[in-house]
């Protein structure tokens, strides 16, 4: 009697992969990603007005047929600002994102390989760090050195480093004492090779999370720093320095000045959102 042929294995990579496709919340979110990302590289080259062009001949104009998202405080249109304003905050997000998860990682290795004193330590630092308003310490930082694009990407990336730093230690402490973690010492490898050849492979998922979670908060931490005058600098079209500028007519009834910018700011937080409790959930199957 003729035995069936086992069924082809399937790796990890094309299941998760293959559950990801499937996955609502993972598609609506990169879709809005990949929307915003579309107009962050392409935007300046299909967009009809300059963004920074004003006219101060057609200024606050409401939403029209010439003007889809209305004008601005200097006649700017809106919806030009809105498309090109992407590119900004999907430039300096990321960057700070990669950033503090490579700092966070490494010293996440550094913890929990070590253990005893090494991890007591900088435990301690990290604590210390987190106990005060991750926003707070970023503004007092950028108040001391200055606002400008380099300065936010590397603030907001050593503000996100001792949250990604705790994410790996954990994910590290279950992995020292496996097997293959022993037998590489045994084999006289050192502990750079054994942290970042060994362990790190195998702790990528949570460290893949933990990045789209942090971008989800950089844009956000961003935006904020823009709107609150430390983060891009004018004339840049970028979402919050928009709302900062023109936040005070809307008591004035020129909604549109504002409201494209912070729901274009909400989508792509949202978006960022969706897009990593899918992958956090095809992770974890």
């Amino acid at each position: 009697m003729e035995t069936a042929a086992p069924a082809p294995a399937i790796s990890k990579e094309h299941s998760t992969l293959g559950l990801l496709l499937r996955s609502p919340t993972f598609l609506t979110g990169a879709a809005i990603v990949l929307f915003w990302a579309f107009c962050a590289a392409f935007a300046p080259s299909f967009v009809p007005y300059d963004p920074l062009a004003d006219d101060l001949l057609n200024t606050l104009a409401p939403p029209s047929a010439e003007h889809w998202f209305g004008t601005d405080q200097i006649g700017r249109d809106v919806f030009s600002r809105v498309l090109v304003g992407a590119r900004d905050i999907l430039t300096v997000a990321p960057l700070a994102t990669l950033l503090g998860t490579a700092l966070g990682t490494a010293v996440g290795l550094l913890m929990g390989y070590f253990g005893g004193w090494t991890d007591a330590i900088i435990g301690r630092l990290i604590e210390v760090m987190l106990s005060l308003p991750l926003i707070i310490v970023a503004l007092m930082v950028l108040v001391a050195l200055g606002p400008s694009t380099p300065t936010v990407v590397v603030v907001v990336g050593l503000v996100f480093t001792p949250l990604v730093a705790r994410t790996v230690r954990a994910a590290v402490l279950s992995e020292r004492h496996l097997d293959y973690v022993p037998a590489a010492a045994v084999r006289g490898e050192g502990w750079l090779h054994v942290m970042f050849v060994e362990i790190l492979p195998n702790i990528w998922p949570p460290i893949i999370v933990e990045t789209t979670v942090r971008l989800g908060y950089a844009i956000f931490t961003i935006a904020s720093l823009s709107f609150l005058g430390f983060g891009v600098q004018p004339p840049s079209p970028d979402w919050g320095l928009a709302i900062a500028e023109n936040y005070g007519v809307l008591v004035g009834g020129f909604w549109w000045t504002v409201v494209p910018a912070t729901v274009a700011t909400a989508s792509l937080v949202v978006g960022v959102n969706l897009a990593a409790e899918g992958l956090q959930r095809a992770l974890a199957e």
